[in-house]
């Protein structure tokens, strides 16, 4: 990994943090239960997770990397758990396909907020994959887009806000961990969704598939996500969540046997191609 550049590490640690993500939606389909208990077991499970990982990590300078993360980690906190919130409270009120659309602005914001605010401004690669990867997510969900409850779509750009601030947050810390601010967030997480949960039973398989997925899909991708933009910009890193907007349906589709539609296979197809290109130009250029 030392022996590595900058853009290989960044798209590699963003790549393989997406790919842990991608069966968050089948395990999502096939567990029972209620969104605010979900909610609050991703955050408290992870939370506990890494925590743990990084008191063995840091030892006796566990207390050291806490307060390191200064001001820049306690926003990175607030806004890891609002934008964790703020999804499920916008899937609540509107359409899926309206929620994934607005999520799909992130790296567009990204490369925005990276441009005003770090003097980084994307290159017309980059731009060109961030126009092409969102008009490919609209050319997916085109037809389930609804009017619908416009608070839940409001619900759904503050998400992909956060996003963007994340990663522009991380970037902006690049020389300091702030993987214990992204725990703190999930503690937030999971403090919010605490008053809302009607039961906290995990009944018959979900005692399996909860954990499984609050490790797998959600733990380690958000310490990879939040180490991802030490060595690539923001809109780079969000550039690869869209790559679930494909390989989610797949894993569906592989387990349920709920075939994709045609508009998902031809967007996602153009969505991989994109960023693969994408990804191959940039490290090129290293």
């Amino acid at each position: 990994m030392q022996s590595l550049s900058n853009q290989k590490k960044g798209s590699l640690l963003a790549f393989i943090g997406v790919l842990f993500i991608t069966p968050d939606s089948l395990l999502i389909r096939l567990s029972n239960i209620e969104t605010w208990g979900l909610l609050f077991y991703r955050g408290f499970i992870p939370f506990i997770v890494v925590l743990f990982g990084l008191i063995l990590f840091y030892k006796t300078k566990f207390f050291n990397a806490l307060i390191n993360i200064g001001y820049t980690g306690i926003f990175y906190a607030i806004s890891f758990s609002v934008c964790n919130v703020t999804f499920i409270i916008s899937i609540q009120n509107t359409s899926v396909a309206n929620t994934l659309i607005m999520v799909a602005m992130a790296p567009m914001l990204s490369a925005f907020l990276g441009a005003f605010f770090l003097k980084e401004t994307p290159n017309k690669e980059t731009w060109f994959a961030i126009i092409i990867t969102f008009l490919s997510v609209t050319f997916i969900f085109y037809d389930s887009v609804k009017l619908g409850n416009i608070m839940g779509d409001i619900f759904g750009f503050i998400t992909a806000l956060g996003l963007a601030i994340n990663a522009n947050l991380a970037r902006f810390a690049k020389d300091r961990d702030l993987v214990p601010a992204a725990v703190i967030g999930k503690l937030g997480t999971a403090a919010f969704a605490f008053f809302f949960v009607k039961s906290f039973n995990l009944i018959n398989t979900d005692i399996i598939i909860v954990p499984l997925m609050c490790v797998l899909c959600v733990a380690i991708p958000f310490v990879l996500v939040t180490i991802a933009p030490r060595y690539i910009t923001a809109a780079e890193v969000n550039l690869f969540f869209l790559l679930e907007v494909i390989i989610g349906p797949i894993w569906v589709w592989m387990v349920v046997n709920e075939r994709p539609s045609t508009e998902t296979i031809i967007g996602g197809i153009i969505i991989i191609i994109t960023i693969a290109i994408h990804s191959f130009l940039a490290i090129k250029k290293t």
